[in-house]
């Protein structure tokens, strides 16, 4: 393990910001073709003029970073402790496409609560700061149960995620039982082929055609990264303007970059995106889709690991029942507020529900 500080060279941002200035834009529409052409334009003229690299470069340089070879694959994370004895182990996943700044509210939060917890925060290989290796959702769950309790020494923890970083919790569920104290979950995953839908209720039902709709109308960046992940890797790696375009049309599903920026500001926005394109792993952290694809699985299996799930009101109506056939279920939320990103969105929230969760296992 060795001390990590983020030090991106000034010829990178240089170069940035004259992709940026010698944009192409093609014709453009609404937000229902995808990502609107007047928004990109904006963004874009603020990535080139107004932001600051260096001001959230210094900013997530506060938090303690390392990086450690795990099974020959190099791994980024934030390791905060709390300086308490016996503190719980909280191991938070992100997901695509956003990356570990995911967690940059929650994790002073968490650090800072009545329970004694120590924080660690990965990039996802492939993605971020990590090596440019894409791995399957499954092999990415060994990685890390490798780090908690080899590198890191932890015998036991609590492994905590959203989008892809909730697949990667119930991996480790299924994969290393032993090794975890918890799950907490704001995804829990859908109905699919393999679903019996005769045992469904009612609201199961309705959530599963709400699932179908939304990749129907907003699918298409599975499909592509699916299935030709090296094609669209040539685009998002050359153009910042068609990387950003890209991962805003995710970030807005259903909606628009105008209401996104209500509840993530402009700089947040661009601080993930910046990410990518500084560390080059687009391309890497596309290709895990088409991994996983392609992956050998079994069928699901629902551990006895200890669950909570919180729902956030902009995401999929998933209904307890689902939660419960998905997971050993011991806490529901419905959050007032947020979307597909809670902890991103709504980081007090998230928080709480973490802490009490964590709070009623341990007892008094």
């Amino acid at each position: 393990m060795q001390p990590f500080t983020i030090a991106v060279p000034e010829g990178v941002l240089d170069d940035l910001r004259q992709r940026l200035a010698r944009t192409r834009w093609p014709d453009g529409g609404g937000w229902e073709y995808g990502t609107n052409l007047a928004y990109m334009k904006d963004l874009v003229g603020y990535w080139e003029h107004r932001y600051d690299w260096r001001r959230h470069e210094a900013y997530l340089n506060r938090f303690t970073q390392f990086r450690a070879e795990v099974n020959g694959v190099g791994i980024h994370f934030v390791h905060e402790r709390s300086g308490e004895p016996n503190p719980v182990p909280v191991l938070l996943l992100h997901g695509w496409p956003d990356s570990f700044y995911r967690y940059h509210r929650v994790i002073p939060m968490l650090i800072d609560s009545d329970l004694s917890f120590d924080v660690v925060v990965p990039s996802f290989p492939g993605q971020g700061f990590s090596d440019p290796v894409p791995m399957t959702t499954g092999d990415t769950a060994d990685l890390f149960a490798e780090l908690m309790t080899e590198e890191l020494g932890y015998g036991k923890f609590v492994a905590a995620g959203g989008d892809a970083g909730a697949l990667v919790a119930q991996f480790l569920a299924e994969r290393h039982p032993d090794a975890l104290l918890a799950l907490h979950l704001t995804d829990v995953g859908y109905p699919d082929p393999t679903t019996d839908f005769s045992t469904l209720t009612e609201p199961e039902i309705a959530f599963a055609n709400y699932i179908r709709e939304w990749w129907m109308n907003e699918g298409a960046f599975n499909i592509v990264q699916s299935t030709k992940p090296q094609s669209l890797a040539y685009g998002l790696s050359d153009s910042p303007a068609g990387l950003a375009a890209w991962i805003m049309s995710f970030m807005a599903s259903g909606t628009t970059g105008e209401e996104v920026e209500k509840r993530l500001s402009r700089d947040e926005l661009l601080t993930n995106i910046t990410i990518y394109w500084v560390t080059q792993t687009i391309g890497s952290s596309i290709r895990r889709y088409y991994l996983d694809t392609r992956a050998a699985t079994g069928p699901w299996r629902r551990t006895p690991v200890p669950a909570a799930v919180a729902h956030p009101p902009r995401d999929a109506p998933l209904p307890r029942e689902w939660a419960e056939r998905r997971v050993n279920l011991k806490r529901f939320t419905e959050f007032p507020h947020g979307g597909h990103f809670a902890a991103w969105e709504e980081p007090e929230l998230y928080a709480t529900d973490v802490r009490e969760f964590i709070g009623e296992l341990r007892g008094p």
